[in-house]
C-alpha cells in the first residue's frame, strides 16, 4: 500500500485459501476485476484467527466493505471425508497443511472482524456462503441449520459467481460516497467518506436493489411474484416442509427469469434476490483476459499448494453446467447455462502456458465443469426463458438441446496446432450419454462421433475417466445419471476404436456409495456388473451430503422434494463403510 501510496484500501478481502492468482481462484478474481474498476483492493490469505488478531488489524479499515470468502472449496468438504476423517491434506495450503485455516471460515473470520471493526460492512461470498444461503443440512454437525447470515454478524452474501455482483455492490457504494449522506462515516484524520453498516444497510439491503445478493431483513412486502418459503422454524418441525421448500430453491437457481425467496427465519427474514442472467461471451473473456501471473504469491517460494499444481497447465473454456446431477453444487453456484469464452480469449490463455519457463508441452486439461458442453445451448432460447427443469439432459435430453460438439473440436485442433503443445488432454468430465444421443441432426450425430474418435485416439492419456456414478436403474433415476447400459455401449466404442489404433488404453469409470435410494443390495449388483466388464473401480467415494443438492435434501429429510415420496437413505456408518468396501472385496 505504500508503494502504490495508498492511505486506505476500498475493499479487503479475507481469503481461506493460499493466494494464487490465477483465474480458477475466486479471491484472485474478485481481486483483479475489482481492480480493474480502479478500485484499491488488498487480500489477506490464510489470516490467523488466534490470538490479537493481529492479520485482521494489519491493513487497517476500508472505505467499502470487508469481503470473507472460506475459498474455492466447502471448508468442510476440504478438511474431511465422506466418514468426518481429517483428509490426508489441504489442496488449497502451502505444502497441503491442515492448520492454515478454521472449520466454517465464514463464520470464523467474521467473527474476527466484527470484534475489530463494529461498523465496518462485512459481505460473504465464495461458495460456502453461497451454498448456505437459505436453511440447508449440515452434514458434519448432523442438523439443519438456519441461512449462514444468521451464524454471523454480517451483512450480506454475494451468492454464486462474484465477478459481476461484486462490481455492481462497489460501484453503488462509491456512488453513495460521492454524494452527501449523513449515514456516512468519515476519517477523523483526512476528513475521508467512509461507508458504515447503517449507510451500507441504507443502499443495499433496504433499497433493496435488485442485485444477486442475500440480506436479512426485519420486515418485508411480498408481492405476488416472490415465493414465500416455509419457515425455518416450521421445517425443524416438519421435514417434508424443508423438502417442499427445496424444489423451488433450486427451479429458481435454474431460472432465467428467477423470483425472488424469502425465508422467515426467527423474527427477520433471508431475502435471496434473483440470480442475473448468465455472462455473455463478452463478459466471461473480460474476466478470463485480466493480469493474472497464473502464479502463487512469492511469500510460497519452495511451497507445494496441491490445487496449483493440478490446474497449473489447464484452462477453463467455460462455466456452469446443465447435467443437474443430485449430488453436484455447480448449478446451483455456477447455474445450468452454459457460459462460453470466445475461441480468441482461449487461445491466448494457451499461449500464456506455453510461455511459461517450467511447461513441458504437455495441457492437462481443456475443459469445465463439463469436459463436452462447450458452446451448447437451446435452439430456441424464448423456450429455455420459460423451462425450469433442473437438467437439461435427464431424464432425457431436451429436443431443444443444440448438441454440436463443432466448436469444441475446433478449439482443440487449434490447441494440437500450436507448435508449443505435444499433448493436449482432457481431465474434466466427459458425458458419454451426449456423445451416444441421436440428435434427429446427421450434422450433429457426426460431430459426436468425431468428437469421440479425436477425444480417444488424442485427448487421453492412457485413462480415460467417466462417471456412470452407479449401475442399477434406481439408484440412477435418484442421481440424475443415464442407465449404466449407455456405459456398456461408449465402452464398446472406447475398446474398438482403441484396438483398431493399437492403443492399449483404459477407460476408468467412477462410482459413489450409499447415495439415497441405495441399499447393500445394490452395491452386491454393482460389484457383479462391474467385475463382469473387468473393470477398475478404484475411483470410488461415498455419498457426502453438501448443502444446496437434492440428494442431500433428501438425505437429510428422507423425501424425494418433486414427488414428496419417502426415500430410503443409509445413515448408519458401519453399514455406509459396507457399501463402500463392495468396491475392493
Amino acid at each position: 500500500m505504500d508503494l502504490r501510496g495508498w492511505e486506505r484500501a476500498d475493499v479487503i478481502l479475507f481469503s481461506a485459501d493460499a493466494y494464487v492468482d490465477h483465474p480458477s481462484f475466486g479471491a484472485a478474481v474478485v481481486g483483479r476485476i475489482l481492480e480493474a474498476e480502479g478500485l484499491r483492493v488488498c487480500i489477506v490469505p490464510q489470516p490467523s484467527w488466534h490470538g490479537d488478531l493481529r492479520d485482521f488489524k494489519r491493513l487497517g479499515r476500508p472505505r467499502l466493505f470487508f469481503g470473507v470468502s472460506p475459498g474455492c472449496m466447502d471448508s468442510m468438504v476440504n478438511k474431511y471425508t465422506a466418514a468426518k476423517r481429517l483428509r490426508h491434506e489441504d489442496a488449497y495450503s502451502p505444502d497441503g497443511r491442515h492448520d492454515m485455516r478454521p472449520e466454517y471460515p465464514t463464520i470464523v473470520y467474521s467473527e474476527c472482524i466484527r470484534r475489530l471493526f463494529p461498523d465496518v460492512p462485512i459481505v460473504l461470498g465464495g461458495i460456502e456462503a453461497s451454498l448456505r444461503r437459505l436453511m440447508h443440512y449440515d452434514y458434519w454437525q448432523d442438523r439443519l441449520r438456519p441461512s449462514v447470515l444468521c451464524d454471523t454478524d454480517a451483512d450480506l452474501i454475494t451468492y454464486g459467481m462474484g465477478d459481476k455482483v461484486n462490481v455492481d455492490l462497489a460501484h453503488r457504494l462509491m456512488d453513495m460516497l460521492d454524494s452527501y449522506d449523513d449515514s456516512l462515516g468519515y476519517d477523523e484524520t483526512t476528513g475521508e467518506s467512509l461507508i458504515t453498516r447503517e449507510s451500507f444497510r441504507k443502499a443495499i439491503v433496504d433499497d433493496n436493489p435488485l442485485l444477486q445478493t442475500v440480506a436479512l431483513h426485519d420486515t418485508v412486502h411480498i408481492t405476488d411474484s416472490d415465493i414465500l418459503l416455509h419457515s425455518y422454524e416450521d421445517c425443524l418441525k416438519d421435514l417434508k416442509l424443508h423438502a417442499d421448500n427445496f424444489r423451488h430453491i433450486e427451479e429458481e437457481s435454474n431460472s432465467i427469469h428467477a423470483r425472488r425467496l424469502i425465508q422467515k427465519t426467527g423474527d427477520r427474514y433471508v431475502v435471496v434476490n434473483p440470480p442475473y442472467p448468465p455472462l455473455s461471451t463478452e463478459e466471461m473473456d473480460y474476466s478470463f483476459g485480466l493480469p493474472y501471473t497464473r502464479l502463487p504469491h512469492p511469500k510460497y517460494r519452495g511451497k507445494r499448494i496441491p490445487a496449483y499444481e493440478m490446474i497449473k497447465f489447464s484452462v477453463n473454456i467455460h462455466r456452469g453446467c446443465f447435467g443437474g446431477c443430485a449430488f453436484c453444487t455447480i448449478s446451483a453456484h455456477q447455474g445450468k447455462f452454459v457460459m462460453n469464452r470466445s475461441k480468441e480469449s482461449i487461445m491466448m490463455e494457451v499461449d500464456k502456458i506455453t510461455s511459461m519457463p517450467d511447461f513441458h508441452g504437455t495441457l492437462t486439461d481443456l475443459g469445465g465443469p463439463s469436459a463436452n458442453m462447450y458452446m451448447m445451448h437451446g435452439k430456441n432460447m424464448h423456450a429455455c426463458e420459460k423451462c425450469k427443469r433442473p437438467s437439461c439432459i435427464f431424464p432425457a435430453i431436451c429436443p431443444n438441446m443444440n448438441g454440436n460438439h463443432a466448436p469444441l473440436l475446433d478449439i482443440y485442433q487449434s490447441v494440437m496446432a500450436n507448435p508449443k503443445v505435444r499433448h493436449c488432454y482432457i481431465g474434466s468430465g466427459v458425458r458419454y450419454d451426449m456423445l451416444l444421443h441421436d440428435w434427429k441432426d446427421e450434422n450433429l450425430n457426426r460431430s459426436a462421433r468425431e468428437y469421440t474418435r479425436q477425444l480417444i485416439l488424442h485427448h487421453v492419456s492412457g485413462r480415460l475417466k467417466v462417471a456412470p456414478e452407479h449401475t442399477e436403474d434406481n439408484v440412477l433415476d435418484l442421481m440424475r445419471k443415464p442407465s449404466f447400459m449407455q456405459f456398456h455401449r461408449f465402452k464398446a466404442i472406447f475398446d474398438s476404436v482403441c484396438r483398431k489404433a493399437g492403443r492399449n488404453q483404459q477407460i476408468i469409470p467412477y462410482f459413489i456409495s450409499s447415495h439415497p435410494g441405495c441399499r447393500e443390495s445394490d452395491m452386491i449388483s454393482l460389484r457383479r456388473k462391474t467385475r463382469a466388464l473387468g473393470l477398475m473401480t478404484d475411483q470410488v467415494q461415498d455419498f457426502t451430503p453438501t448443502p444446496m443438492t437434492v440428494a442431500t435434501t433428501i438425505y437429510a429429510t428422507g423425501y424425494n422434494p418433486y414427488t414428496m415420496e419417502r426415500v430410503f437413505c443409509e445413515h448408519d456408518p458401519n453399514r455406509k463403510k459396507r457399501q463402500r468396501e463392495y468396491f475392493t472385496k
